[in-house]
C-alpha cells in the first residue's frame, strides 16, 4: 500500500508521515528532504539557480540515501545541514526545474517498489503515485505554518521574525503553486485535512483511523 501526504510547508507533512509510517509499520519517504539535498549540493557547488541546465544536471550524479531517519548525500550525513534557511529558500527554486523533478520522481518510485510506504511531498498523490490507495492533503493557516517554522528554527538556536517567515512562505507557496511542472495542488481524490488546531500526533491518529476504516470497507465489499 502507498499512502501519500501532500501540502505546503509548515502543515506538518514530514512529522505526520513519519509518525504514521511508524504506527502502520510502513517505510517512510521524505521527498522534501530530497529536493533540499539537491539545493544543498547546488549551493556547495556555487551553481546559479537561474542556470536551469546546470541545476538539472546536479541530481543525475548524486547518491541520496535515507537510513535510520537520516539523509546521506554521497555518503555524507546532511540531515541537519539541509534544514537551514538558505537551503529552505533554495529548495523551491530547485523544485521548479523539470529535469530535477524527473530524476527525483524516478528515485521515489524506485524506493516505493515492493514496499508499503508513507510518502510526503507536494506532488506525491498527483504525479508520483497517482494510483496510491490513500491520499491526503494537509493545510493550515498561514500564521500557524509560520509559527511552526519559527519554533523549529528557535530550537536550533536561530531566530527569524514571524513577518519575515510569512513573507518567505508566501513566496514559496507562489512558486510551488504556479510552477509549470508538478504544481502544488490536492489530488482530486485526496482527503483534505486542516491541521491548524490539531497536534501533529492527533493528525497522524486521524489519518491512521481513516486508512484502517478504508481497509475494513474494502475487505467487506
Amino acid at each position: 500500500m502507498i499512502v501519500t501526504i501532500d501540502g505546503p510547508a509548515g502543515t506538518g507533512k514530514s512529522t505526520v508521515a513519519r509518525i504514521l509510517a511508524s504506527r502502520l509499520g510502513f517505510a517512510f519517504l521524505n521527498t522534501g528532504a530530497m529536493y533540499r539535498a539537491v539545493a544543498y549540493a547546488c549551493l556547495r557547488q556555487d551553481i546559479a539557480f537561474e542556470d536551469q541546465e546546470a541545476v538539472g544536471n546536479v541530481p543525475q550524479f548524486l547518491e541520496i540515501l535515507f537510513s535510520n531517519n537520516r539523509l546521506f548525500l554521497n555518503g555524507e550525513d546532511v540531515t541537519e545541514a539541509i534544514r537551514g534557511q538558505e537551503v529552505t529558500q533554495a529548495a523551491s527554486l530547485v523544485a521548479a526545474n523539470e529535469r530535477v523533478r524527473q530524476r527525483l520522481v524516478e528515485l521515489q518510485r524506485i524506493v516505493a517498489h515492493g514496499v508499503d510506504l508513507v510518502t510526503e511531498g507536494r506532488d506525491q498523490g498527483t504525479v508520483v503515485f497517482p494510483d496510491a490507495e490513500c491520499k491526503f492533503f494537509l493545510t493550515a493557516s498561514a500564521e500557524e505554518r509560520a509559527r511552526r517554522r519559527q519554533r523549529e528554527l528557535r530550537d536550533k538556536g536561530d531566530f527569524v521574525s514571524l513577518d519575515d517567515l510569512m513573507n518567505q512562505q508566501e513566496l514559496r507557496d507562489l512558486r510551488d503553486e504556479t510552477r509549470a511542472c508538478s504544481p502544488l495542488k490536492p489530488a482530486v481524490d485526496a482527503a483534505i485535512i486542516d491541521t491548524t488546531a490539531m497536534s501533529l500526533e492527533a493528525v497522524a491518529g486521524h489519518l491512521e483511523a481513516m486508512i484502517l476504516q478504508r481497509n475494513v470497507a474494502a475487505r467487506t465489499r
